[in-house]
Parts: structure tokens; C-alpha cells; sequence
């Protein structure tokens, strides 16, 4: 039976870590929600402090990046439709003008525009570049993620720790069996009805104890007999940090999410200005405006035209970095730089990156393991004084 109530208790306190991934209750106190979920912000705000920021700045990720690839992605994405954003903008703004202008006048614009875009966008890139550790918050990214993705944390977590997580449950009912035959002859010296429940309580707050401190204690490797002890997660440190990074380079710190920031987020007006800064001089010299002072467009034309070509130029940025394949290739890079720090921690502040999601939960968890425990030793003595009638 305490081997039961090991491993049950240590099956819940796992189940109540994850489970469920929303509040469920009656109001904003009574009820539970699973400590990932609840405590996903804390752990990803740590995890870039402990990384990122320890790495340098996003400007350094950046530049792991490969801003050419950028600009090739940017170009190869923007090319195909540049035709198409024109008449949209021109059509938009000076739709009468447009619809008179010769045929060979507009292609002499798109073929201008063709050749001016490659330049403009490297400039662009590399501006972005110098700016971006400054135009992206990442805590703000991680956390609006995490708030619309409750369950983000909890595949990152279940993935990287399975094998710690299915056994620090088996290793509960080793734990339970072993107080069990401990208890045993007080049990059978001294066979008080009180004693059952009581010792169930303990063997159920301990063995969730026990198994907490199993993931994260010792904190480095000593020797004990013939084995080395470690805490199971810093055992695994290398492997738990390549999963870890991987899954927070996919589902996080996606290239287009971080676009999205960028526009989208508190400095997004920072972001437009970047922008406009160099569409502008593609405006100027452009043959259109040119034609435009000819064909009287005027100061207001002109400066509708402006506006309409910034907001088709931001528009056209969420568009380009939605790329399934894109994200895909630039993830492995962005992991790359996560694990490589993760790595290089210390087994102290590696472990900070995962444990605060316990820590403030612990004696919650170590408190309803003993209630369990206690509820199994009175369904055992129950069964032992009353299953004969």
C-alpha cells in the first residue's frame, strides 16, 4: 500500500504540474490550474535572461542569422508581387491618374522598382540589424505568447524531461515501498487506528518531497559508494538543453514572430520610421514622382502616395516572414545560440530556468500527496477492520 501511495502521489504531483492548462474553480481562489501554465511567463522570462541576454543582444543573434539570407527572403517574397503592390497604392491614392498613364510609362515604373528593391531592402536589413535588440522586447513577445499558448510551456517541459519526469514517478513507489517496510513493525507493535492515516500522510508528503529534490538536488555530481548522484535534470543538462532550445526556437522565437514584434510591439512606431526612412528615397527618385510633378499629383498626392506606400510596406513585412520553410530554416540557428548557452551554465542557474515553477509549489504539492496518503491508510485500515463482516 505505501508503495502504491508513493507512486500514486508522485503520478498526481506530475499530473497537477501540467493539469489543467487553464484555471478551473470558483472564482479567482478556489481551484487549481497546472504550475506550468501558471508560472510559463516566470520560466521564459528567466530562460532569456539566463541566455540571450547572457549571449550579448538579438543584434548578435541577428547576425548568426545571415542578414543576406534575409534580404534574399525578403526580395525573392516581395519580386513576384511588386507589380501588384503599385497598382494597389496607385489605385488607392491617385486612382485617375493611374488608369491614364501609357502602358509603357508603368512598366518603365516596375522595372524601375525591381531594380531599386534589392538595395533598398539590404539597407533596410542591416538598419534593422544595429536597432533590434532595442525595437523587440522579448520578455513582451514570450509573454503574449505564453498568455495566448497556456499550453506552449507545458509541450516544452513534457518533451525535454519525459525521461526524468516518468522516473521520478517509478522511483515513488520505490521510495513508498521502502517507508512501507519501515513502518511496518511500528505498525504491528503498536496497531493503533490513528497510525495508518498518520504514517499514510508521511509516506505521501515524503515521497513528493523526495522526488522534487530527485530533479534538481544534488546540484553537482558527487560520489556516493560507486555512482555518481546528481540532481536528474542537471545529469542531463546537454540533452535537456538541446530539446529545451529547439522547442523554444520553433514554437517561440519564430523569425516571424519576432517580425511581428517588431511591427506590432511598443517601439512598432520605431519599427515604421526605420521603414519609411529608406521607401522614402525610392519614392523621391522614382520616375513616378517625376511624372507626378508633371501631371500635377501636388504636394498632397505626393504625400498620400508616401503614406500608402509605408503602410503597403508594412503589410507586405508580416507577409514575408510567414513563411513555413523560412521559419523552419532560421529555427535550428536560433537554437543553436540558446543551447550553446544553456550548455555553459552552471548547474545553479541552470536549474533556475526550470525549478521556479516548483519552488513556490512545493509544499502545495508535498501537502495534497500526504492527504492522499493519509485517505489510502484509512481505506486500509478500513478494510483491514471491517473486510471480514
Amino acid at each position: 500500500m505505501a508503495a502504491f501511495v508513493g507512486w500514486f502521489t508522485n503520478w498526481l504531483a506530475i499530473q497537477m504540474s501540467f493539469h489543467p492548462v487553464n484555471f478551473v474553480g470558483i472564482g479567482h481562489w478556489l481551484g487549481w490550474q497546472g504550475v506550468i501554465p501558471r508560472k510559463a511567463e516566470k520560466m521564459a522570462h528567466i530562460c532569456v535572461d539566463r541566455t540571450l541576454k547572457q549571449f550579448g543582444d538579438l543584434s548578435l543573434v541577428y547576425e548568426k542569422l545571415d542578414p543576406e539570407r534575409i534580404v534574399q527572403q525578403v526580395v525573392s517574397q516581395v519580386t513576384p508581387r511588386l507589380d501588384e503592390y503599385i497598382d494597389e497604392i496607385m489605385y488607392e491614392v491617385q486612382p485617375v491618374l493611374w488608369d491614364n498613364m501609357p502602358n509603357f510609362l508603368r512598366n518603365r515604373i516596375y522595372q524601375w522598382a525591381r531594380e531599386q528593391l534589392p538595395g533598398r531592402i539590404e539597407s533596410l536589413v542591416e538598419d534593422f540589424g544595429d536597432d533590434l535588440s532595442e525595437i523587440v522586447d522579448l520578455k513582451a513577445l514570450l509573454s503574449r505568447e505564453l498568455k495566448d499558448h497556456p499550453d506552449l510551456m507545458n509541450r516544452i517541459f513534457q518533451q525535454a524531461g519525459a525521461v526524468e519526469l516518468r522516473s521520478v514517478i517509478n522511483k515513488g513507489a520505490l521510495i513508498g515501498g521502502l517507508l512501507g517496510a519501515a513502518i511496518l513493525p511500528a505498525w504491528l507493535n503498536f496497531p493503533y487506528p490513528w497510525l495508518l492515516p498518520l504514517t499514510g500522510f508521511f509516506v505521501g508528503f515524503l515521497t513528493n518531497w523526495v522526488a522534487i529534490n530527485l530533479i534538481f538536488r544534488p546540484l553537482n555530481p558527487r560520489r556516493v559508494l560507486r555512482w555518481n548522484v546528481q540532481g536528474l535534470f542537471l545529469r542531463r543538462q546537454a540533452e535537456i538543453s538541446e530539446v529545451w532550445s529547439k522547442l523554444v526556437a520553433e514554437e517561440l522565437l519564430t523569425v516571424e514572430k519576432v517580425a511581428d514584434a517588431m511591427i506590432n510591439g511598443q517601439e512598432g512606431a520605431r519599427t515604421r520610421a526605420i521603414i519609411q526612412k529608406h521607401l522614402r528615397p525610392l519614392l523621391d527618385q522614382s520616375v513616378l514622382m517625376k511624372l507626378g510633378a508633371q501631371l500635377s499629383v501636388g504636394m498632397s498626392g505626393y504625400t498620400e502616395i508616401k503614406r500608402a506606400m509605408n503602410d503597403k510596406a508594412i503589410l507586405a513585412t508580416g507577409h514575408v516572414f510567414c513563411d513555413p520553410q523560412f521559419n523552419r530554416e532560421r529555427a535550428p540557428i536560433v537554437a543553436g545560440v540558446l543551447a550553446q548557452q544553456m550548455k555553459a551554465l552552471a548547474p545553479a542557474e541552470f536549474q533556475d530556468i526550470l525549478r521556479p515553477a516548483f519552488k513556490e509549489e512545493e509544499l502545495y504539492l508535498m501537502v495534497v500527496g500526504g492527504l492522499f496518503g493519509a485517505i489510502a491508510g484509512a481505506v486500509q485500515l478500513g478494510f483491514l477492520y471491517y473486510w471480514p463482516l
